[in-house]
């Protein structure tokens, strides 16, 4: 049976209605081809441009190792002078990464360049955006984004791949308790079934990315990323309008964030060799009872 992927819908353009109707309340993804029709930054983005306005700050890079259990989460791999970054993803394979980075703080210009789809939502939140910049053949291994936000995310410059599942497979995906990412021994493009049988069946959606595309990512929904090309991606956050959503971004953010950054500087490996037992065995549980029904 393997994984059960389905294209994720494509539109030119959508109209609010439809957007809320079939896409915002029943949480489900779509790629929006011509939402950036009317930017700036369709055109202007390219990496000789980021490198002249963005310059020489000294930026944190990221790599696909598994993370370290000493470390907290979303610790660098290694640091880089940011037009130096530019110029080796543009000309040769790497797994770094630039991972949640601001460059709009130290280039407001760029402020001018994008347009939030408030068309088509509200409680748009980030004055400054995170960007994300791979080169080709890194991953962003799979996980979902700990405040619960749904997420508009638009490709610059290449192509990158994306896998993407409903929060309730997260048992079936070998989810890390007390955190927001996965079990970090299979490759969700290429999973053993035999070593991760919890995987076979689970379903989601894929799509490859292109220039200008924007993909809207409800709340909660588990995502995987490969960069095919150099290239880099905004992501706009909104806020979903359910006060229990809210509570638990809040939790998240604040006492299970604090909780396991405690555990994993105490106890280290002992700590992180017991979650990811324990996800085996909510995994191994849920696919015994045919979980999610």
């Amino acid at each position: 049976m393997g994984l059960i992927l389905t294209e994720i819908d494509r539109v030119d353009r959508i109209s609010k209605e439809d957007f809320i109707h079939n896409y915002l309340k029943p949480r489900r993804p779509l790629i929006i081809r011509k939402a950036t029709e009317t930017w700036p930054a369709l055109k202007k983005w390219t990496f000789d441009y980021m490198k002249e306005v963005v310059g020489d700050i000294t930026v944190p890079l990221y790599d696909s190792s598994k993370a370290d259990p000493s470390k907290p989460i979303n610790a660098a791999a290694s640091e880089m002078k940011f037009s130096d970054y530019m110029d080796l993803i543009q000309t040769q394979p790497t797994d770094l990464r630039i991972f949640l980075f601001d460059p709009i703080k130290y280039a407001p210009k760029l402020l001018d360049d994008y347009r939030s789809p408030t068309d088509l939502m509200g409680g748009f939140l980030d004055k400054y955006p995170n960007m994300f910049f791979g080169g080709a053949g890194s991953v962003t291994f799979l996980h979902y984004d700990i405040d619960l936000a749904h997420i508009f995310h638009t490709h610059f410059n290449g192509r990158k791949h994306v896998i993407l599942f409903d929060y309730k497979w997260r048992e079936r995906l070998y989810c890390i308790p007390f955190a927001t990412y996965a079990l970090e021994d299979y490759d969700i493009a290429n999973p053993d079934f035999e070593k991760f049988p919890a995987l076979n069946g689970v379903e989601g959606q894929q799509a490859f990315l292109e220039h200008g595309d924007t993909l809207f990512m409800p709340t909660g929904w588990w995502h995987y990323m490969k960069y095919l090309d150099g290239s880099f991606s905004i992501s706009l956050r909104a806020w979903d309008k359910s006060w229990a959503i809210k509570a638990q971004s809040l939790y998240n953010l604040t006492i299970q964030r604090k909780f396991d950054d405690i555990m994993k500087k105490n106890f280290r490996q002992g700590y992180m060799g017991w979650k990811e037992e324990l996800a085996v065995k909510r995994a191994n549980k849920a696919l015994a009872k045919g979980q999610p029904k």
